[in-house]
This record gives C-alpha cells, sequence and structure tokens, in this order.
C-alpha cells in the first residue's frame, strides 16, 4: 500500500497540491483522473520522490519515504516500475537493451540471467522476436508493452503509470489497460495509474481518486462514479463522454 498524508507541494507561489490524502492498495489497479493541470502528475512525480514535497508524508507500507536518505530512497525505487506517457524508450538501444536497463542499473545478476529476464519480461506482454529492433522500429502499442516490460522487469511491488494510453488507438488502448490490470493481480503490485481516460476508468478502476486544482474532490469505485453528487467530477465525466461521441461522429 501507498499512502500519501496531508502533502503540499508549490511553485513559486503557486499551490499546486493543497492537503492531498489519499492511500492507494495493494493489488488494484488505483486510477488518478482529472483534467490536464489538475495535479495528477505532480501528484505522481511527489509520491516517486521526483519532487520534493513542501510538507506532509508519502508512505511506502511502513516505509516513510520522503523523510529517507539517498541510500534509503534508492532501495525502495528498486521496487517501483515505471511507465512514462510516450513510453520514454531510449531511441539508440534495442528493445532488449531498453529492457534490461534497469536490470544493469539496479542488480548484480550476471549477463545470461539478465537476458533471462528480459526475455520472459518480453514474452510475458505479448513481444516475441523484438529483441534487436530499436523503438523506431515499432507500433505506437509495442511501444507500450516494451515499456511495460522494462517497468516489471525488478519484478516490482509498486507500479507507476502516467497517461499509459496516450497516443494509441482505442483497440490498443483497451489491450494495454487490460495488460496492466493482469499484471497488477499477478505480481500483487501496488499499481497507480493517471488517466483522463474514461474507458480506463470503466475498463480497469477498481479504486479511482479525482483530482481538480490540487485537492482530492471525490473517491470511490467505477461503479460509483455514475452516480457522484459531486458536480466538478459530473462536468469532467460529461465532457469525456461529449468529446468520445464527437470524435465517433467525425469518422
Amino acid at each position: 500500500m501507498i499512502s500519501v498524508k496531508n502533502i503540499n507541494k508549490s511553485f513559486y507561489d503557486k499551490k499546486v497540491l493543497d492537503d492531498v490524502t489519499v492511500s492507494f492498495e495493494s493489488g488494484k489497479t488505483n486510477l488518478v483522473i482529472g483534467r490536464s493541470g489538475s495535479g495528477k502528475t505532480i501528484l505522481l512525480k511527489s509520491i516517486v520522490g521526483l519532487h520534493e514535497v513542501d510538507s506532509g508524508e508519502v508512505w511506502f507500507d511502513d516505509v516513510l519515504f520522503n523523510k529517507l536518505d539517498f541510500n534509503g530512497k534508492q532501495d525502495i525505487r528498486k521496487e517501483m516500475g515505471m511507465l512514462f506517457q510516450g513510453s520514454a524508450l531510449f531511441d539508440s538501444l534495442t528493445v532488449e537493451h531498453n529492457v534490461r536497463f534497469p536490470l544493469d542499473m539496479f542488480t548484480n545478476k550476471s549477463p545470461l540471467e539478465k537476458i533471462d529476464r528480459v526475455n520472459f519480461c518480453l514474452k510475458r506482454v505479448d513481444i516475441i522476436n523484438a529483441n534487436t529492433l530499436f523503438p523506431s522500429e515499432l507500433s505506437g502499442g509495442m511501444k507500450k508493452r516494451v515499456a511495460i516490460a522494462r517497468a516489471i522487469s525488478l519484478n516490482p511491488k509498486y507500479l507507476f503509470c502516467d497517461e499509459p494510453n496516450s497516443g494509441l488507438d482505442p483497440i490498443t488502448a483497451i489491450l494495454i489497460d487490460a495488460l496492466i490490470k493482469e499484471l497488477t493481480e499477478e505480481y500483487n503490485m501496488t499499481t497507480i495509474v493517471n488517466t483522463h481516460d474514461m474507458n480506463s476508468v470503466m475498463e480497469i478502476g477498481e479504486k479511482i481518486t479525482f483530482i481538480d486544482d490540487g485537492k482530492i474532490c471525490w473517491e470511490g469505485t467505477k461503479h460509483e462514479i455514475l452516480h457522484s453528487d459531486c458536480e466538478i467530477l459530473n462536468d469532467f465525466v460529461f465532457a469525456n463522454s461529449l468529446a468520445k461521441q464527437l470524435r465517433s461522429s467525425d469518422k
């Protein structure tokens, strides 16, 4: 489980996280939703330590992460997997070396052990015979799968996904959502997914947190979200549904 308690974050005179308290459960896909600029990406970066919070606490199970020194944080980071928006693969590295990158950074495994782990992870995300390809030779969906393989290469306890369906067609997006959910359950990870895609919410959202203007405005399940009395959330859901209908009508 990951818990954040009363965290605040400002950039210059603008507060972007305002007394945020929320928990994310193990073995579930925890979705953070909100409009662009709502604070969800800053929240994710604050949880993993890419941004230092101004005040408050970030807990990974029973460890107070944001009070650890550099070495202590590195130990926790070895248990994290990251899926960045746009996949963020290294263009100059092959598929094999992209997936192997965390193993080279954080483990003392032998070259043979690393290759075995790389091949296992690639097979798990259904990428076959692509070890020697470069990112430029992959489709958008394949890039996401390779990025997921890299994210799970260290067998993480915690998985962070920032807009994993960005730039994907609807069918591929559904497949990526399903893969993230399967891996979360298979490895009992604490998975946090940032998204503004209501399809993802309704497909894989088990615990959903809605953030607006740096504040947590609503928490619940995908079954409860359609019956919320939170007006800001309802506007967000309606806007997403309307945008989906307009995109469909343009085809």
